[in-house]
């Protein structure tokens, strides 16, 4: 069971994006990092254990060449194994800073050069694996950034091409080494969903297709696929093979994000989030799911929801005209 905690405040609502809550925990100093995206600009909160805020900041999109201000489409935090950097995708390009916000270390402008007049430009899909950055574009494309032990010389090494549409998620663990391991996913708007191997050269194992519904949010959890999908259902898939193996009627409308730590987290627009246990039968290998908890955020349409620690104990919640994040903690 969970219970309501106090809740953060934020300027102002969060914008109606999936995936739109990125949180950074940090037990040395016994503080949590949220981030939320609202329009052209993204709010940074620190926060003690009890809910207490500490400290904001809020970071604004390049300008770029555009008359109007970009919107932001993602923030994110990317672990890697030296450093920690924070990630801002919008429709001009992407931004990355060190971990705090305090100083941008590097900038990249999307080409919009193949892009008709009626199409939007902008990058979405933020993830890190091993010592990459991998950011996800309107044109199906996914740029890989190799990332320096210090330092701003950060390198665009490679662009993947798996998608036709544009890139809703990415979702990486690491790497087990074994051959031929699955460690990254990618998802796009038409539902397909790429696994690859990383590496100084990404490779793509397997294509899983697509059913008529975007995929907004995925995760990787021990080689499985969680995939949610915008007819509120979640799939587990095989990462290697791309096979089935449940099929979740987990929520009425449409899911809005994952999280995992260890248990799966799913939010829909339905104002529902659910927590579910997975688990390998060590007879058949099957996947088991079981159903842990719901929580409904009453009158909300969810657009954010992330696990505040690894452990899985407590939970944060972003909505759509909600002027806070609805934090949650087991009892």
């Amino acid at each position: 069971m969970f219970r309501w905690e106090r809740s953060i405040p934020l300027r102002g609502s969060a914008a109606a994006l999936c995936n739109n809550l990125s949180v950074l925990q940090l037990p040395a100093r016994n503080l949590t990092h949220f981030g939320v995206v609202h329009g052209p600009s993204a709010q940074l909160l620190s926060a003690a254990p009890e809910g207490v805020p500490l400290a904001q900041r809020q970071l604004h999109a390049k300008e770029g060449a555009g008359v109007s201000p970009p919107l932001i489409t993602q923030v994110h935090w990317c672990v890697l194994p030296f450093r920690v950097l924070l990630v801002l995708a919008s429709h001009r390009g992407i931004q990355m800073y060190e971990s705090d916000g305090s100083t941008m270390v590097y900038w990249h402008a999307l080409d919009s050069g193949d892009a008709t007049p009626v199409q939007a430009v902008f990058a979405r899909g933020i993830a890190a694996s091993g010592h990459f950055i991998c950011v996800g574009t309107w044109s199906g494309r996914v740029l890989v950034f190799d990332i320096p032990a210090k330092g701003p010389n950060i390198v665009l090494s490679e662009e993947l091409a798996g998608h036709q549409t544009p890139i809703t998620d990415i979702a990486t663990e690491p790497a087990q080494g074994q051959d031929c391991v699955a460690d990254m996913v990618t998802a796009d708007d038409s539902g397909l969903l790429c696994v690859w191997q990383s590496g100084p050269e990404f490779t793509l194992l397997t294509r899983i297709p697509g059913f008529g519904v975007p995929c907004p949010s995925v995760q990787l959890w021990q080689g499985i696929i969680a995939a949610g999908y915008g007819n509120g259902q979640v799939h587990l898939y095989e990462a290697t093979t791309g096979n089935l193996h449940v099929q979740i009627n987990a929520h009425a409308r449409a899911i809005s994000a994952l999280d995992l730590a260890p248990e799966l987290l799913s939010a829909a627009e339905d104002t529902f989030v659910h927590i579910w246990k997975l688990s390998r039968s060590p007879e058949s290998s099957y996947i088991e799911v079981e159903h842990c908890h719901g929580e409904c955020v009453s009158d909300t349409q969810v657009c954010g929801a992330r696990f505040c620690d690894s452990s899985g104990s407590s939970f944060a919640v972003t909505g759509y005209d909600l002027a806070e994040i609805r934090r949650f903690s087991s009892v």
